[in-house]
Order: C-alpha cells, then structure tokens, then sequence
C-alpha cells in the first residue's frame, strides 16, 4: 500500500459523516425548525453540536494526535439556560455512543477547537443551517489537510438528487456523500442503496448543464457580479440555487459548470473560513475541475481558519476556467 493513499483516514472519515448524515436526519425529522441564536445572531441546532461531537470523537479516537479545526464550540451549551438543549444533544450523541455524558459530549464537541497545524482535519457539521431549517440542502463537509493542501475531503449531502451517476437513464438518486482522495479521483456513496461510483464530470463540458450554482443566501458573495460572470462565459441555462457546499458537489457530477464566491468590492479584506470550503474544493478538483481563488491561486488551508492568503472562490469546469479568469477581470 502506498504511504500516501490515505486508505484509512477516508474510511475512519467516511463513517464518521455516515453517523452524523444519520443524527442530522432524525433530528430535522423530529425536531423541524428548531434552532439556537449563537452571539454572533447565526443559527446553531442541535444537530450542529451532535454531529461535531459525534465526528470529532471518531476521528480523535483513530487519529488522537490530530488537530480538529471545527466550527462549533462546546461553549454556548454550559450557560444555565441551556440545560435542556445540552440534554438533547447529549440524547442524540448517544445513538453512536451510548455511554456519552453531558459533560464529555461537550469535551468532544471541543476537540474541534485546535488550532491550524501541518496536518490536521477541519469541520462543519451542517453547513448550510439555514438550508437544513427550511428543509432544504446541507453538507456535512470534513477535510484532511497536510502542508496547507485538502488531501482527503468527505461531502455529506443528504438532501441532494443527482441523475444516477453511471447512466441518467437509470434514474435519479436521492441522498450521497462524496469522497475525494489526492490523486484518486472523487467517488459517490449513495445513502439509498450504499454503492459507490465514480464521478468525473468537471474535465470537459460533454453533458454538463451549462449554467452557476449560488447560494439562496443573496448576502454570500456578489450576486450581481456573479452572474454578470457566468453570462460573459457562455453559461446560458438560469443559475442553480442551492444551500452550502452542496454547490461543489453540483460542480463535481455536472449539475453546474461553475461556482463562485466574489467578494463584495465594499468588503475587499473578507475572507473565507477554510471549514466551508476544504471538503468541497478536493470534491471537485479530483472530479477534474478546477478550484481557485478569484484572481487564480490556489487555495492555501495552511494558515489559519481563514483562507488569508486568497481573495474569493472560483471552482468550476476545467474547460472554463480560463475563460472565467479572463472575463473576472472585466466585469
């Protein structure tokens, strides 16, 4: 076995955002539109703090001396009021851990708040909240990163309906987790049947709906200019609106030719946070895409829990990506 196949940190990976696609699933069913106000105003569920706990315990079991870059702190759980959402979370961790008590749920949920080292994993445990409120898409993004480049990337999307990746003529498939390995290709696992098949649609344009991917969240990025871009680049088809980094994914098996994230030109020094784009970036870079940042760079996890060193996203179809460049520089 190569040293570099990273065979068990894809597997341990896999498992991991399996048991959270399962506790995020029952808990949007149980509890439909419940959320939590964080201090910074954005919505947090239950589901957030469980599937953090639940993914950064299996992978700090197997891999106890890498660091987890999460989103979610444990915090906001051990203020008095809380006592009844911590219960909760604590209820649903205990469908993979039985044993779970309060108080290690949270330090679980903290594992994830290490800081950027050479190598090291990094997670969002639902992004897209808003999207998972509604009812509509999610990802359950988590990604190995060594020397600042994404080398395993697992992309849960539960609610995602993609044509049946060996011939659209066998129907659609609801619910799959992409996996991507460095130099191995992007795979998806369907949550239907549990069979995995290759993906490989961002090479060239045969069969490829020709339009951008966006978020519903008109605050994500420049929309105006954003879709001035796709026009310029011949993407003709009205943009495929979608919550989280779902959007790779479409990218990956052809569903869109491009996804962008331009800053606002009022906000010029925004950056990224690295856990909303790692797991998607790899997804669709080994589908034989391209992911850059706005000006062509490639994206550096290497840094800190923000990609500082790069100024908007641009993650499309290789037999595009020039042309994006080009046109971004007049629009």
């Amino acid at each position: 076995m190569s040293p570099l196949s990273y065979d068990l940190e894809q597997t341990i990976a896999l498992s991991a955002v399996k048991s959270a696609v399962t506790i995020c699933e029952r808990v949007r069913m149980e509890r439909p539109g419940q959320a939590i106000t964080k201090p910074d105003s954005s919505p947090v569920t239950i589901a957030d703090f469980a599937a953090q706990a639940v993914i950064c315990q299996i992978i700090h079991d197997h891999f106890p001396d890498d660091p987890i870059v999460g989103e979610e702190s444990g915090a906001l759980l051990l203020q008095p009021e809380m006592a009844e959402h911590w219960q909760q979370v604590t209820n649903y961790v205990q469908l993979v851990f039985p044993s779970s008590a309060p108080s290690t749920v949270v330090e679980s949920i903290n594992l994830g708040r290490a800081q950027v080292q050479e190598r090291y994993w990094t997670l969002d445990p639902i992004d897209g909240t808003k999207g998972y409120l509604r009812g509509d898409q999610y990802a359950i993004a988590l990604a190995l990163i060594e020397g600042g480049e994404v080398k395993v990337g697992i992309l849960g999307c539960p609610a995602l309906s993609i044509p049946h990746p060996i011939s659209p003529r066998l129907g659609i498939v609801h619910g799959v987790i992409f996996v991507a390995v460095r130099g191995q290709g992007t795979r998806v696992f369907t949550l239907t049947d549990h069979q995995t098949y290759p993906v490989g649609a961002s090479a060239d344009l045969q069969g490829v709906i020709l339009r951008l991917t966006e978020s519903i969240e008109t605050e994500h990025g420049d929309l105006p200019r954003q879709r001035a871009l796709a026009k310029a680049v011949g993407l003709g088809e009205p943009p495929l609106q979608l919550d989280s980094q779902v959007k790779y994914g479409a990218v990956a098996c052809g569903e869109a030719a491009l996804y962008t994230r331009l800053i606002w030109k009022k906000e010029p020094n925004y950056r990224e946070n690295i856990w909303d784009h790692a797991a998607g970036a790899i997804v669709v870079e080994e589908a034989g895409g391209i992911v850059t940042d706005a000006r062509g760079n490639r994206l550096d996890f290497g840094c800190s829990s923000k990609l500082v060193n790069n100024s908007g996203i641009v993650a499309c179809n290789r037999a595009i990506h020039g042309a994006v460049l080009d046109a971004l520089n007049r629009i």
